[in-house]
Parts: structure tokens; sequence; C-alpha cells
């Protein structure tokens, strides 16, 4: 039997990640702000795919996941800020920003096919 791979689960899972990397980070003004930005866009992508999933249109669908890909792009680039700052273990942000461009990418691609179809 073929695996079906569950993008809702990688998004919980890339939510929990975030959470507890935020959870290791200090209590420096900068870091309280950071990690609250991030868990709030990381939970954010992952609470509005449930969103999109019972979107009423193809176009509601591409209008939801595209707040999922704003959301996701934010993580990312808090990530960066984290990365660029020296705040939090290396590791670890090495691997959220992996897993956010990388599900960045599948959701563009998403709204790309579905406005395609949206097209035709």
């Amino acid at each position: 039997m073929e695996k079906r791979y569950d993008l809702e689960e990688r998004l919980v899972r890339f939510a929990r990640e975030s959470i507890k990397f935020c959870s290791t980070l200090g209590s420096s003004f900068a870091e309280n702000h950071l990690k609250g930005q991030l868990i709030r866009s990381a939970t954010g992508a992952c609470l509005n795919y449930g969103e999109a999933q019972g979107a009423e249109s193809k176009k509601d669908f591409i209008h939801k996941n595209g707040i999922v890909l704003k959301e996701l792009k934010e993580s990312r680039s808090t990530l960066k800020i984290l990365i660029y700052s020296d705040l939090g273990d290396a590791l670890s942000r090495s691997q959220l920003l992996q897993e956010s461009e990388e599900l960045c990418a599948i959701f563009g691609r998403i709204i790309t096919s579905a406005r395609k179809s949206l097209e035709q």
C-alpha cells in the first residue's frame, strides 16, 4: 500500500517543533518578541490550513492557502532573524528554516495549480 503524505501532520509537527524551539530561548526583549512571533506564525499556518480544507469554493481555497503561505513566509523570516542574531540552538534553527522553506515551496505549488485549474 502506498504511503500517503499528510500535509496537515507536517504542519502540526512544524508548529510543535517551533514551540519546542521557542521554549529553549532566553527571556530578553528580543527573544520574547521573536518567540511569540514564531509561535503565532507557525501555529497560524497549521490552523489556516484547516480552514482551507473547508473552503467553500476554489477561490476561497486559493485565498486561504495564500494565508497559510504568508504565515509560513513569516515563520521563515523570523527564523532567519534568529539565525543572524545567533539566538537559540543552531541545529534546531536550521532544521526549522529548511522545513519552512520546503513548506513554502509546497504551498506555492498548491496555489499555482489551483489558479491554473480555475482558469480552465
